[in-house]
């Protein structure tokens, strides 16, 4: 009782900030469909622009508007423009507004190319990639990697000073995560993409998990009464090479829409790996190289029938398989404390390595009434499983390299499956006072993993028992929203949500016999404000608080043998971090942005890369270890330079302040960081562009961690053939090879390690994308409704 009476006290506010003004409502359609982002802008009668908006998914829009006399102005890339005077004295519905379609080639693409590549929002800002070269011929993980203020880097896709971020498509979750996320992410053609929104402070209606805010990428969109196929080829080239192909088909007539994609990649990449531990009695070297495969295959069919005007129903099955096998070749050497080799162990290992994932999504939509309230509901099965089986031998030598005896000689096995069921509903219920939304969702989660140590020394395989493990974990979660947004004035907006979420979780280990519960009830609010002063400059503030779980694999408590002389152990007693996000920003003409951002950790957890002198051996553990200050200060310049030259330039300034809540003897450390990026792009003909991008991170301390610097130059040129159906791009990407990860140093129980790894960062990229059918295809994308629980399986 008392959290509902919390919840309406933090939502009187909302309902009280009805004005005397008015509705404007319609909708824009072509002759055969609605046409979403219109823009919709609202003039007085000295020509000033004094309201805008643009129409949802069904052609809808919205707006408060003062009594008095106006213009309506509508526009749409390949259309001609509306306009219309209107007066208004009550509540003002103009019905459906017709928009002709615009045939003239030749002004279409002049349009195009003066497309502005960052635009900001009221709540976010938009990246319009089209005009970035380099994502032509690549796939959305790359595109979002060129997105202002997002960095990828190890695996995790990050906006700057707000921590790991959730990826949404069309508004709708994706919750894989690490290697599995980033192997959807390169099914997705970037061809296929429109914009890519990057919002820092994401509302109740989404999941409280994850520290930092939402990628959302917004797919390409058209007519009805259409279908069209992309098919892309391309070609890497690293040390070794890898070859892409992808396919998509949608089809979209009448009641039926049809989306269906295979996705297939096969070839090899380089990765080296340097690490220096120092130890007490010496220094421990660890060089390696391995030759990773590529392999990878995945498919997805969608299919949604119309019953009505008013209600819709879905399927959509997705499957992903993923098969990097490689084989790594490790050399470390052992020094004295006088710095005389000692002794060299060559480490020689095979990995078969194999996960895949299925997910099945039954969705129904259904518009209650002509006020707009649409009612919702998606299930979800999702099925995860993977398979590391590593084989290796470590040999000890002397430093003239005679053969000594066997350091070591074992297999690794470690299997994990996964099945969670999901269930929700969301309403939107727009009132006089407000627009209202609200929904529930359950989740049901199973999670058994295997792993077996065998010692193959004897050349007999025996089963060590102290090593091995059966780990049982079920989670299930309830939760409920709320969220309430106001146009209080043209100036004005106000949103407030409340997110509560109620955990239970379980962790069983067979070998252990123990067993680890953990249950919590939390509530996370989000609010949001924006103030526009006048046509130049707009302000925004925003607060969310989000809860960041571990992944299920990261709760194993056995060991995974990285090689003989590391490895990786999860930890069952790990808890949940927390976070308050606080974000002020600034717009200038939509040329200048500045945003500060504030992010403070509790509860933190994270790598510990502790170590074993008696056995000069390295230990990967996780532990909520930490608690952490985050500040961050970026501007972002957009530059059109001359009518062939637009740049885009970003410098962000990082700041940490870092405290150990746990006794892992070790000093915390911080310093500021430094992040610039630009990116050019040269309109050389109508049909031709190219693009020179340049970026760098400067070295930086960050809590237990020490990391230097990074920087990536990139060229890339596209050529468009026969009316674009057919294009040709270039790119070389990391020209010098220095954007990869580099004196990566943290000092534990007095223990220096210093870590370095390049996974064939510089390659160079040749692409052919070949378009035909009708290009003015319609397609909803949809994704799941237990996208949270997906996230954590990643590797």
């Amino acid at each position: 009782m008392k959290k509902a009476n919390l919840l309406i006290f933090l939502l009187f506010p909302l309902f009280c900030l009805a004005q005397s003004s008015f509705k404007l409502k319609g909708k824009i359609f072509s002759e055969t469909t609605s046409l979403e982002w219109a823009d919709v802008s609202i003039s007085n009668s000295e020509g000033k622009i004094i309201d805008g908006t643009t129409t949802k998914q069904d052609g809808t829009f919205e707006m408060n508007i003062k009594k008095g006399s106006y213009k309506i102005g509508i526009s749409l890339l390949g259309f001609t423009d509306y306009e219309k005077d209107i007066l208004i004295e009550n509540d003002t519905n103009l019905g459906t507004i017709i928009l002709k379609e615009n045939t003239t080639n030749l002004v279409e693409v002049v349009i195009q190319s003066k497309k502005k590549t960052v635009e900001q929002k009221t709540d976010r800002l938009v990246y319009n990639l089209e005009n970035n070269v380099t994502t032509v011929g690549g796939d959305a993980l790359s595109a979002i990697n060129t997105a202002p203020g997002v960095v990828v880097k190890n695996d995790l896709i990050t906006i700057l000073g707000k921590g790991t971020s959730r990826v949404m498509i069309d508004g709708r979750m994706i919750e894989l995560t690490g290697e599995e996320l980033n192997n959807f992410l390169k099914s997705i053609s970037a061809n296929d993409i429109k914009n890519i929104e990057i919002i820092s402070n994401p509302p109740a209606k989404y999941e409280a998990e994850g520290t930092g805010g939402l990628i959302n990428i917004i797919m390409k969109k058209g007519v009805h009464d259409s279908w069209k196929n992309t098919t892309t080829l391309s070609y890497d080239q690293n040390k070794y090479g890898i070859y892409t192909l992808r396919d998509n088909f949608f089809y979209n007539k009448n009641k039926f829409r049809i989306a269906a994609s295979i996705n297939a990649k096969t070839g090899y990449k380089n990765a080296d790996e340097a690490l220096d531990m120092y130890f007490p009695d010496g220094l421990s070297s660890m060089k390696s190289v391995t030759k990773v495969k590529n392999e990878n295959l995945s498919g997805k069919l969608a299919v949604d029938y119309d019953f009505s005007e008013r209600t819709s129903v879905g399927f959509q099955f997705l499957n992903d398989r993923n098969n990097p096998d490689f084989g790594s070749n490790i050399r470390i050497e052992k020094y004295n404390t006088q710095n005389q080799l000692q002794n060299v162990t060559l480490n020689d290992s095979y990995t078969d390595k194999s996960s895949g994932n299925q997910t099945y999504n039954a969705h129904l939509i259904t518009k209650l009434d002509s006020l707009n309230r649409k009612l919702s509901f998606d299930a979800d099965y999702f099925n995860y499983n993977s398979k590391f089986d590593r084989n290796f031998t470590a040999n000890n030598y002397t430093p003239d390299m005679t053969f000594v005896d066997v350091n070591q000689s074992g297999r690794n096995i470690s299997n994990q499956e996964i099945d969670n069921w999901s269930f929700k509903a969301d309403m939107e219920h727009p009132l006089q006072a407000l627009n209202l939304s609200y929904g529930a969702k359950m989740s049901f989660t199973n999670s058994i993993s295997d792993v077996f140590y065998y010692n193959t020394i004897t050349g007999n395989p025996e089963l060590d028992p102290s090593q091995s493990n059966r780990f049982k974990y079920t989670e299930n979660n309830q939760a409920v929203y709320i969220n309430g947004d106001k146009k209080l004035n043209e100036k004005w907006n106000f949103q407030l949500g409340l997110r509560l979420e109620n955990t239970q979780t379980s962790g069983f280990s067979e070998t252990m016999n123990q067993e680890t519960e953990n249950n919590y009830l939390k509530l996370f609010p989000t609010f949001y404000t924006s103030y526009k002063r006048n046509e130049n400059n707009t302000f925004s503030l925003n607060y969310g608080k989000r809860i960041n779980r571990p992944r299920f694999d990261l709760l194993n408590p056995f060991k995974v043998y990285i090689n003989s002389n590391s490895y990786s152990e999860g930890n069952p007693f790990l808890k949940p971090s927390f976070s308050d996000n606080f974000e002020f920003a600034h717009s200038y003409k939509e040329i200048l942005r500045t945003s500060v951002f504030v992010n403070v950790i509790t509860n933190g957890y994270g790598v510990l890369f502790t170590s074993n002198p008696e056995t000069n051996t390295q230990i990967v553990t996780r532990e909520n270890y930490f608690k952490n200050l985050n500040y961050v200060v970026g501007e972002s310049y957009s530059a059109g330079l001359a009518d062939w030259w637009s740049s885009e330039n970003s410098l962000y300034f990082l700041g940490a302040k870092t405290e150990f809540i746990k006794n892992i003897n070790a000093t915390p450390s911080n310093s500021l960081q430094v992040e610039f990026s630009t990116n050019n792009t040269f309109i050389l003909s109508k049909t031709t562009k190219l693009q020179i991008d340049f970026s760098y991170s400067s070295p930086f301390k960050s809590g237990l961690y020490e990391i230097g610097y990074a920087s990536s130059f990139d060229i890339g040129f596209k050529q468009d053939l026969f009316n674009k159906t057919f294009q040709i791009a270039f790119l070389a990407n990391d020209i010098f090879n220095m954007s990869y990860l580099k004196d990566f140093t943290s000092v534990v129980n007095g223990v220096k390690q210093v870590y370095s790894q390049n996974e064939s960062n510089r390659f160079v990229r040749l692409s052919v994308v070949y378009n035909f059918g009708n290009k003015k295809i319609n397609v909803k994308e949809r994704a799941f409704g237990n996208q949270e629980e997906k996230k954590r399986t990643g590797n």
